[in-house]
């Protein structure tokens, strides 16, 4: 599976559906599944920006420093774009997201780029899916 990771609260807003597009500085010609990686480090200025901006997402915004680290959802990327009609467009590139879906939220250290990525239970989930299942 596919992954890119992307600091909150910028994650938090495109599994949501609210942010349909993803900047950077450089291209890719990837495009369908993507999961989206929630980085370690916080956008603070982009979070006093959204919620000066947009004042009905700053519970959003501040429940999305709590969600850093791991898996959060998917989409499936669409395009790499260097113009886009999206208020959020304001790279060089545009990654254009559709079909965004949340996911419970699943750690993991993130890497560069898009990168490549395998759901594995560690042995305590294990037990405790086994416990489950024992009722």
């Amino acid at each position: 599976m596919k992954a890119i990771s992307i600091k909150q609260p910028w994650a938090s807003l495109i599994v949501e559906g609210i942010k349909d597009i993803e900047n950077r500085n450089w291209f890719t010609y990837h495009r369908g599944p993507l999961y989206i990686h929630t980085g370690k480090r916080f956008d603070e200025q982009g979070a006093d920006f959204v919620s000066r901006l947009y004042p009905g997402l700053k519970r959003l915004v501040e429940m999305s420093i709590n969600l850093k680290g791991g898996i959060i959802g998917h989409v499936n990327m669409i395009d790499c774009v260097t113009n886009h009609n999206s208020p959020w467009f304001h790279g060089k590139y545009g990654f254009v997201f559709g079909s965004p879906y949340k996911i419970k939220f699943h750690p993991l250290k993130g890497l560069l780029s898009i990168f490549d990525f395998e759901f594995v239970n560690t042995q305590k989930q294990i037990k405790a899916e086994r416990q489950l299942t024992l009722f």
